[in-house]
């Protein structure tokens, strides 16, 4: 019996499920279906032989995207399908691929060289250079390219053979069940060459690990989690292939100040209570080493913000700066001389209750409520 149902349907699965999604599908449905479970149930059994070709194809990404473009088809004329002969449609699985993919599944070419590995480091900066931007340099150890045998691998003065066993391609081709598969090559190891004198210094790898010093340039308005790009930088690729990239990312540390959000600087400035009463004026320092007069305008409360203009964080690779926000905490004394104490009980003395509308407002509302609940 022979279920002709699309895989995703199958296993009840969208067509965008990641992995787990799949793996969680697939392990339900196989126990469902499971010829334990349904002894001597036909269709179960062939549900169940179903489910396992469907998750086969789709738990691997590159089945799994010949299968979104071609469907079935993608597996017949030599694979899953009947058939077998050459003519029309695919001969085989590596044709499938080669046909989506391009040349670096085709089984009659030898694939161009592999670039090294990308790197990441970590880099903590303060906020003044986030705000101002800075040369450093860092040091990283990283696989670079064998400076002897200029990354071939074989030692200076010879050369290398191509591999026997896979013709120079780097893979080898092997039946396996209902599909031909492409594996690399265990003798060159996807080279498609063979070493017959290594170097001495690398020892064939063409590769040696050393330390290396980068200059870094990091652009202003730079923010926790920027990336910035060394073209080149990362591993040297195997074989004198083109080295990876380097990609840093900036952590930036706590500041004794300010607080970040975007190109928005955030600080808290405590103030006595008579300067709210009065007003005044303080003083905040930017980033930059400027200084920002803030005016404190008369009765001003506790949790009021004031907003500088154009005194924040710098645009990352943009013009313009973003603002410089105060919050101000109203601190009433804790320590008082007898003359301090003996003018506030004057000053209080004096309260008509119209000094403090939102309390007095407040203690009414509180009266009425009382009110209510004795009458």
């Amino acid at each position: 019996m022979s279920l002709d149902i699309d895989y995703y349907e199958l296993l009840e699965v969208e067509r965008g499920c990641d992995e787990k999604e799949l793996k969680s599908a697939y392990r339900r449905m196989a126990m469902q279906y499971h010829p334990d479970r349904n002894p001597g149930n036909a269709e179960a059994e062939a549900r169940f032989k179903a489910i396992n070709e469907a998750y086969d194809v789709l738990k691997d990404a590159q089945k799994r995207a010949a299968y979104d473009r071609f469907g079935k088809a993608a597996f017949e004329q030599g694979g899953m399908g009947g058939g077998g002969g050459q003519g029309g449609g695919f001969a085989d699985f590596s044709d499938i691929f080669e046909s989506f993919f391009g040349d670096a599944f085709s089984g009659g070419r030898q694939r161009g060289p592999v670039r090294g590995a990308d790197l990441r480091y970590d880099l903590e900066i303060s906020l003044e250079d986030a705000f101002n931007g800075r040369s450093t340099e860092i040091a990283i150890d990283v696989a670079a390219k064998c400076g002897d045998c200029e990354g071939t691998g074989a030692k200076p003065g010879t050369s290398t053979r191509r591999c026997n066993l896979c013709a120079g391609h780097g893979k080898v081709r092997a039946q396996q069940g209902f599909f031909v598969v492409e594996r690399t090559c265990p003798t060159c190891h996807g080279r498609g060459e063979v070493i017959e004198s290594p170097c001495r210094k690398c020892g064939g790898d063409g590769r040696i690990d050393e330390r290396q010093k980068i200059d870094v340039t990091i652009p202003p308005g730079v923010d926790e989690g920027t990336r910035i790009r060394v073209a080149g930088k990362g591993e040297a690729g195997p074989n004198g292939a083109p080295a990876g990239d380097l990609y840093i990312f900036i952590h930036l540390r706590r500041h004794k100040v300010f607080e970040r959000d975007g190109t928005t600087l955030f600080c808290r400035a405590p103030i006595s209570f008579t300067v709210a009463a009065l007003g005044g004026e303080i003083e905040i320092p930017g980033p930059d080493g400027s200084k920002h007069s803030v005016s404190i305008p008369e009765g001003i409360q506790s949790g009021k913000q004031l907003r500088v203009r154009g005194a924040g964080m710098p645009v990352l690779q943009g013009r313009g700066r973003g603002d410089l926000v105060i919050q101000i905490d109203v601190e009433t004394p804790t320590r008082l001389s007898a003359r301090q104490k003996e003018l506030l009980r004057e000053f209080r003395e004096t309260e008509t209750g119209d000094e403090c509308p939102q309390s007095r407002g407040f203690f009414d509302k509180v009266k009425e409520f009382w009110d209510d609940l004795t009458d």
